[in-house]
C-alpha cells in the first residue's frame, strides 16, 4: 500500500480526513492541491480572452506613456503656421492642427500625463478610502457614523461643481503643479466610493469567525486588520481601481476639454479634444485621433475591470 501524501489541512466538513491527509489512492489524478483565492483567479484571467485584450491595450499605452520617442521623434511644442490644419500625409500620419502642431507626436506624448493623472487619483482615492472605511467598519460606534457622514458630504457634492470649485481657486503655471492640482482635485471628490465599498467588505469579514479566533489568542488590532481582514476585503477594492483608473482618464480629458483641468503648456487628450473642437469642421482629424486613442484607453481598463471581477467572484465562474 502505498504511503499517504500530505496536500493541504483540511478544515472543511465532516467528509475530511482528520489529519488533513489525502490518500493518493483517493482519486485517479492524483493529490488535489487546494489554491488560494489569487492562484484561482489569477489562472482564470490568463484564460480570458478579454483580460488578454486588455492587458495588451494597457502594456502598449504604459509603453507609449514611459518611452514616447520610441514611437515618434517629433517635438510635440514644435509648430509650423505654413502646415496649420493640414490632413494627414506620410509626413504626419495625423495631419496637423491649427497651430502647426504633429498630431500624431502630440497624442503620443499626451498619453503619460493623461496616464499619469488617471494613476495617481485612482492610488490617492484608494488609499484614503480604504483606510477611512476599515477604521469606520473595524471601530464602528459614534465613529462609523462620524466617518460615514462625512463621506456622504463629499458624496454629495457633483463632480463637475466640485471640480470647478477647486480647479478655479487656485493659480498654478508649471507643468507638475497643474497635474497636482487636477489630481487633488479627483481624490478629494472621488474618495467615498472606496471607502463604502471597503467599508461594507469589512463588516462583513468582522463577523467571521477566523476574526473572533484571532482576537481571542490575543491578536493586535494591527495583526487583525493586515493578516486576516485586509486580505479578505481586498478584492471589490480592486476591482473599483482597475476600472477608476479609467474613469479617471476620461474625467481628466472632461475637465480639459471645460477648460478646467489641464491646460497648456501641458499636452494631454483632453486639451488636445479642447483646442480642437471649435475646428471641427475643417480639421475633424485634430479631434479624431486623440479621442479614439482616449475612448480606446478608457474602455480597456473597464475590460480589465470586468475580467478582474469575474475572475474574483465564484458566483461568476
Amino acid at each position: 500500500m502505498s504511503e499517504p501524501i500530505l496536500t493541504a489541512v483540511s478544515t472543511g466538513g465532516p467528509d475530511a480526513s482528520p489529519e488533513g491527509v489525502t490518500p493518493a489512492g483517493d482519486s485517479g489524478a492524483g493529490p488535489e492541491r487546494i489554491g488560494s483565492l489569487a492562484s484561482d483567479a489569477w489562472r482564470d484571467l490568463r484564460r480570458s480572452p478579454l483580460f488578454i485584450t486588455a492587458a495588451i491595450l494597457i502594456i502598449l499605452v504604459i509603453l507609449i506613456s514611459i518611452f514616447p520617442g520610441l514611437f515618434t521623434h517629433t517635438d510635440p511644442l514644435a509648430s509650423d503656421l505654413n502646415k496649420s490644419d493640414q490632413g494627414p500625409s506620410a509626413q504626419a500620419w495625423f495631419g496637423y492642427d491649427l497651430q502647426g502642431h504633429d498630431v500624431y507626436s502630440r497624442v503620443i506624448y499626451g498619453a503619460r500625463y493623461s496616464v499619469i493623472v488617471g494613476l495617481l487619483a485612482t492610488l490617492g482615492t484608494t488609499l484614503i478610502g480604504v483606510t477611512i472605511g476599515i477604521t469606520a467598519a473595524y471601530y464602528g460606534r459614534w465613529l462609523d457614523g462620524l466617518l460615514s457622514r462625512i463621506g456622504d458630504v463629499f458624496l454629495g457634492i457633483p463632480f463637475l461643481l466640485g471640480a470647478i470649485v477647486i480647479l478655479t481657486t487656485f493659480t498654478v503655471t508649471s507643468t507638475w503643479g497643474i497635474v497636482a492640482l487636477v489630481v487633488i482635485s479627483l481624490v478629494v471628490l472621488g474618495w467615498p466610493v472606496p471607502m463604502r465599498v471597503m467599508r461594507s467588505s469589512m463588516i462583513q469579514a468582522k463577523q467571521a469567525d477566523y476574526v473572533a479566533a484571532a482576537r481571542s489568542m490575543g491578536a493586535g488590532t494591527a495583526r487583525i486588520v493586515l493578516r486576516h481582514l485586509l486580505p479578505n476585503c481586498l478584492a471589490p477594492t480592486l476591482v473599483y481601481a482597475t476600472i477608476s483608473l479609467g474613469a479617471f482618464i476620461g474625467a481628466e480629458a472632461t475637465l480639459s476639454y471645460l477648460g478646467i483641468g489641464l491646460h497648456a503648456p501641458v499636452v494631454s487628450w483632453g486639451v488636445m479634444i479642447s483646442d480642437a473642437q471649435a475646428r471641427l469642421r475643417d480639421a475633424p482629424f485634430a479631434l479624431l485621433f486623440p479621442a479614439l486613442f482616449l475612448s480606446i484607453t478608457v474602455l480597456a481598463f473597464v475590460m480589465l475591470g470586468d475580467a478582474v471581477r469575474q475572475a474574483l467572484d465564484p458566483k461568476l465562474r
